[in-house]
């Protein structure tokens, strides 16, 4: 896609990026629509793989999400593209079915988010009075902005250092004082 945006994106282009002739991508692919879908699909299972993998790794629900926002910045710097796409306005005109796909996997990114939240308030690890769904809404908070700003910068913007330094704050707010 390079940085030409997703209104630049064409099948040509896109098999010259990878290294295929166009028709090698028609293979797979019907149209630019199918492909956005399918990258918007990707994107999902990436950030629900993540979710697996951090419940995987440790019970503790404070560390679950610390190490999923890792991830999930290290997803995006990887990726860089996917703010592209997810931020495009042209990525959602004429098509519902992908502005429902976008808006699902927020959704339901944020639905897994607020389980963690809720198992480690119910094993005491995190407080109680904190509500779930804006805790969530406050770890994507600590992502959103900073990616947007990561961006304006062309990179410069130190993602990983703003997460780092934002999750001290964050996790301040959540755990009950042990």
């Amino acid at each position: 896609m390079g940085t030409c945006g997703v209104d630049a994106l064409s099948i040509a282009a896109l098999a010259r990026q990878v290294g295929l002739v166009p028709s090698g991508i028609y293979r797979h692919f019907k149209s630019k629509n199918d492909v956005l879908d399918a990258t918007l699909d990707l994107i999902g299972e990436k950030l629900f793989e993540n979710v697996k993998l951090v419940q995987k790794k440790t019970s503790d629900s404070a560390e679950q999400l610390r190490m999923l926002l890792k991830l999930h910045i290290k997803l995006i710097s990887v990726n860089r593209a996917i703010p592209h796409i997810v931020f495009s306005e042209s990525i959602y005109s004429g098509s519902s079915y992908r502005k429902n796909s976008v808006r699902n996997i927020i959704t339901g990114y944020i639905g897994e988010i607020e389980k963690i939240v809720l198992k480690g308030q119910k094993s005491g690890s995190l407080r109680k009075e904190v509500d779930p769904k804006t805790t969530a809404l406050m770890f994507m908070g600590i992502i959103l902005p900073a990616v947007i700003v990561w961006k304006l910068t062309d990179g410069a913007f130190d993602l990983v250092r703003h997460s780092e330094d934002a999750w001290l704050l964050f996790k301040t707010a959540i755990l009950t004082d042990q």
